[in-house]
């Protein structure tokens, strides 16, 4: 048997993750991701799939962001029609994720024709929610830690990684006619003290291994993000104005929750509402309750006064008109709202009424990719292009790093060497250019690896007539 993989996806870019794998004439994609950030990487989005997506015989998802699921159902109107595995609460979440993308891109496409400023005469939706229904039956879900048996020569079992809801590593067994390989893919891999998710599993082997780097050349450890969160929203506070926080629905919202929550009991921040704007996030937080065995957080959601999903401060906003509701509000307020590079969602309108106001603060508590509206934010833009608008920067804009949901590089390379025996091969994917390069470097120096960088679209042989 000859294995090969070719990276359609997640190469030197953290976004639109794809990998596929031939095995003679089998064809397993590993993660569909939808490409986010810089316009060049949104126009493959596009594109023709660099392969018919109908000689693909299986997916296998690692966790359930857009970057990693979000092309699912352009990859099924398109023609693919085999199994999607991942893990229970993946599936669950991955139903959320999809129908609101699917809604977005309707809602952006309409009202870009309804406004004029679009480039094309009748702007589309990428996909609808009609074609993110389609997606749903093929989704196959299974328990992490058990071994499932995809066909006569491949084996796959997912084990924790942290970073959020059912996010797995995946590992391969691939059986030739002589010898057995293994193949594991690290995902997203969480972080080792979060105060909600286990540390992620250790491996102890695996022949060829695709590691992410998002954060491989950053180190967490000095920081204390917790107390730089309560600073900027004390100094908003004192401004009289409303500090308004960018956050992903999965993951991103349910951490902040947790620590806005934690500040608020210790009294060091004030005792004023937060508004989480989000139908998504309101529909994940309550599997947190479903899926205790992921997460740390069970007794307390038992507790009264305890839940920091559930208390007298907390204020949870499910429809539009609620939403637009929120513009009213002149000071002495925190909302949530998705997305976390602001890249679309109802955060946009929050932006666009409160970057003109010097008294509100934005402040994004996550990784902001290449080319992403909150990357230039942070970068000191003048003025943000939305609805066809320059709006004027007037806010202040904060920036709390450690509040990750990635390994840093620290607890990369901890993860690392928690292999019995170095790999063959290593793949650096899932972060951008410099970051994948110089965990490279390092795991080369430190452990002696044999690493790869890989460019977008190249093919590598992995295993040869095993």
């Amino acid at each position: 048997m000859q294995v090969k993989v070719k990276f359609l996806g997640g190469a030197k870019t953290v976004t639109g993750s794809r990998y596929l794998l031939e095995l003679d004439h089998q064809k397993i994609l590993v993660d569909c991701g939808l490409f986010q950030g810089l316009k060049e990487f949104r126009l493959r989005n596009w594109e023709s799939f660099p392969i018919d997506p109908k000689s693909i015989d299986l997916v296998i998802l690692t966790h359930a962001h857009i970057d990693h699921s979000g092309y699912l159902p352009k990859l099924v109107k398109e023609g693919f029609s085999g199994p999607i595995y991942c893990t229970y609460a993946t599936d669950e979440l991955v139903r959320i994720l999809l129908l609101d993308a699917g809604k977005l891109q309707e809602e952006e496409a309409a009202y870009a024709q309804r406004k004029g400023y679009s480039s094309h005469e009748k702007p589309m939706p990428l996909y609808t929610i009609e074609d993110v229904e389609k997606v749903f039956p093929f989704l196959k879900p299974v328990d992490m830690n058990e071994e499932i048996q995809l066909n006569e020569k491949v084996n796959i079992t997912f084990f924790n990684a942290g970073h959020i809801l059912g996010a797995a590593i995946v590992k391969m067994k691939v059986k030739g006619e002589n010898q057995e390989k293994k193949i594991v893919f690290s995902g997203d891999l969480g972080r080792y003290h979060d105060p909600i998710f286990h540390a992620p599993a250790r491996i102890p082997f695996a022949d060829v291994l695709f590691m992410e780097s998002t954060y491989g050349n950053r180190s967490q450890k000095e920081q204390k993000p917790v107390d730089e969160l309560a600073r900027a929203i004390r100094e908003t506070y004192r401004n009289g104005g409303v500090a308004i926080i960018p956050a992903f629905a999965v993951g991103r919202t349910q951490m902040i929750l947790y620590y806005l929550h934690y500040l608020q009991q210790k009294g060091n921040i004030p005792d004023i509402p937060i508004y989480v704007d989000s139908p998504m996030a309101i529909d994940v937080t309550k599997l947190y309750k479903k899926y205790t065995e992921y997460h740390r957080l069970g007794p307390l959601l038992e507790e009264e006064g305890a839940n920091p999903f559930l208390h007298k401060n907390l204020h949870y906003y499910q429809t539009q008109e609620a939403s637009m509701s929120l513009n009213a509000i002149r000071g002495d307020a925190i909302i949530i709202s998705a997305s976390g590079m602001a890249t679309g969602g109802r955060i946009l309108h929050h932006l666009y009424n409160r970057l003109p106001r010097e008294q509100d603060s934005i402040i994004f508590v996550g990784y902001q990719a290449e080319g992403t509206r909150g990357r230039r934010l942070l970068e000191g833009e003048s003025t943000s292009r939305m609805y066809g608008v320059e709006v004027p920067v007037k806010s202040k804009i904060y920036y709390i790093e450690g509040l990750s949901a990635h390994a840093d590089q620290e607890e990369l390379m901890e993860w690392a060497e928690g292999f019995a025996s170095k790999p063959k091969m290593t793949f650096l994917i899932h972060g951008e250019k410099e970051a994948s390069e110089t965990l490279s470097q390092k795991l080369t120096e430190i452990l002696q690896w044999n690493t790869i960088v890989p460019e977008y679209m190249e093919s590598f042989s992995l295993f040869e007539g095993i």
